[in-house]
């Protein structure tokens, strides 16, 4: 059953606590009071059967229905058809958490329908019921109670996102590596609560432009200009937030390219120092190959005479040219030709 609580008023009292549907109707049209009528998730069935009874708009019926709304106020005839988005700070996670809570307000009826556990429409009913001067007023009375315990709710969520802001700047400059992800999902929580409690400064605006229209009474008008005080002063906090988290987000990319720049000039560093290491070793590695040819090249231009003077210096009895008269002077030229020849050749190809 989706009937939480329900109450007949008669000047601001309780005066019957039905336990269905049926019977508060029965003693509403017997007693001529004011309804209190708290749903919480009903059926379909439920809310047909109360817009049947109060005549209430198909289209206000409709959204009531279906859920997921947004907060907003409309009017229908002399029915006032309202959606409140309620929220609290789950600090553990970090998020805000929203409700939904719609009412339907005309001339000797409330009904409140609760899409969510929270908030607890109770604490509402038994502040107004300690107040009988006060419920006395009617359904106003009850909406502006409502708005007041919804909007007062905010405080703390504002207060937990100022919390969670101030972190973030403290770790904007120091090493956390998901300081980015943080602050995006803390901005999508700002948007989110920021589209909860904007509409509620039209809604408050409204409500008080027809107040004379409509014989609100001065009581009630200045409950809901102080509702709607606390809303702007909360929209103006959310409003900060929104600009103080993207200026987070564009210190941080800035942070952030500075600290790629500064990475990328020690890359180029240490890459230029390693070019510089590597031309070293390259001048080096040439010098010595230079070294190295110059040395084999002597090597080659000694190792010509050599060959010659140890093949001609082994004194067999049987070796050509040994008594010949020209054979001393001709192994002499041969070993200046062929190690002028070498030279030459070297010369040419740079080695020497």
């Amino acid at each position: 059953m989706a009937l939480i609580d329900n109450g007949i008023y008669v000047t601001g009292r309780r005066s019957a606590s039905p336990r269905s549907l049926d019977a508060t109707y029965e003693l509403l049209n017997e007693q001529r009071g004011m309804a209190w009528i708290g749903l919480y998730r009903p059926e379909p069935s439920e809310i047909r059967s109360v817009a049947q009874e109060f005549d209430l708009h198909p289209l206000a019926v409709e959204d009531a229905l279906k859920g997921h709304q947004r907060a907003k106020l409309e009017r229908y005839g002399d029915t006032l058809f309202v959606v409140l988005r309620p929220a609290r700070y789950l600090d553990e996670e970090e998020r805000v958490e929203f409700g939904e809570v719609h009412l339907f307000v005309g001339p000797g009826f409330v009904v409140t329908v609760r899409h969510a556990e929270k908030p607890d429409l109770g604490q509402v009913r038994r502040r107004l019921e300690a107040r009988p001067d006060i419920l006395a007023l009617g359904p106003d009375a009850v909406l502006h109670a409502v708005l007041d315990q919804v909007v007062d709710g905010y405080g703390p969520v504002v207060a937990g996102l100022e919390n969670d802001i101030d972190e973030i700047e403290d770790e904007l400059f120091g090493d956390a590596a998901d300081v980015s992800r943080r602050i995006y999902e803390l901005l999508r929580q700002v948007i989110a609560f920021q589209r909860a409690t904007t509409p509620l400064r039209a809604m408050l605006h409204g409500l008080l432009q027809g107040a004379d229209k409509y014989g609100l009474d001065e009581e009630l008008r200045n409950g809901f200009r102080d509702v709607l005080d606390h809303t702007l002063r909360i929209a103006e906090r959310v409003d900060s937030f929104r600009h103080l988290l993207r200026n987070a987000l564009t210190v941080h990319a800035t942070l952030m390219t500075q600290q790629q720049n500064e990475e990328m000039r020690r890359l180029s560093e240490a890459s230029l120092a390693q070019n510089e290491e590597s031309r070293r070793m390259s001048e080096t590695a040439l010098a010595q190959n230079e070294e190295i040819k110059r040395i084999s090249s002597w090597a080659a231009i000694l190792f010509a005479p050599t060959l010659i003077g140890t093949v001609y210096g082994m004194n067999f009895d049987d070796m050509p040219e040994l008594h010949w008269q020209f054979g001393y002077p001709v192994a002499i030229g041969a070993m200046l030709v062929l190690s002028g020849t070498l030279y030459a050749i070297f010369r040419a190809r740079r080695w020497l």
